[in-house]
C-alpha cells in the first residue's frame, strides 16, 4: 500500500510539475523528487520481500494493509510538509520576505 499511495503522489505530483515547467515558481520539482524516490525505496522493499515470502506476499493481513496504509499517507505528508519547508525557505516569489520586512506605514 506504501508503494501505491507514493507511486500516485509521484505521478500526480510529476503531473503537475509538468505542467508548469518552464516556470517552476513553486518548485514542485522537488516534490517530485522527494515522491519518486520514495516510490523506488517501496519498490525496492516490494522486490526484496516477495523474494523473502514467495505467494504469501499477495496475502497480507489486514492489520498489515492498514499500517502500511497509514505508512504511506504519513510519507506524503512528510513530503509536503519537506516541500513546504523549502519553499518557504527558497521564497521564490517574495512574499514571505515582503510579509517579514513591510514597513509600517504612519
Amino acid at each position: 500500500m506504501t508503494l501505491l499511495i507514493t507511486l500516485f503522489a509521484a505521478i500526480i505530483s510529476t503531473v503537475v510539475w509538468y505542467k508548469n515547467a518552464p516556470k517552476s515558481e513553486m518548485q514542485t520539482g522537488i516534490l517530485c523528487w522527494i515522491y519518486w524516490g520514495a516510490t523506488l525505496m517501496w519498490t525496492v522493499d516490494a522486490v526484496f520481500e516477495y523474494a523473502e515470502l514467495g505467494s504469501a506476499f499477495f496475502e497480507p493481513e489486514p492489520a498489515a494493509v492498514l499500517n502500511d496504509t497509514l505508512l504511506g499517507l504519513a510519507a506524503v505528508a512528510l513530503g509536503l510538509l519537506i516541500w513546504l519547508i523549502v519553499l518557504l525557505i527558497r521564497d521564490p516569489k517574495g512574499n514571505l520576505r515582503a510579509a517579514l520586512f513591510k514597513k509600517k506605514k504612519e
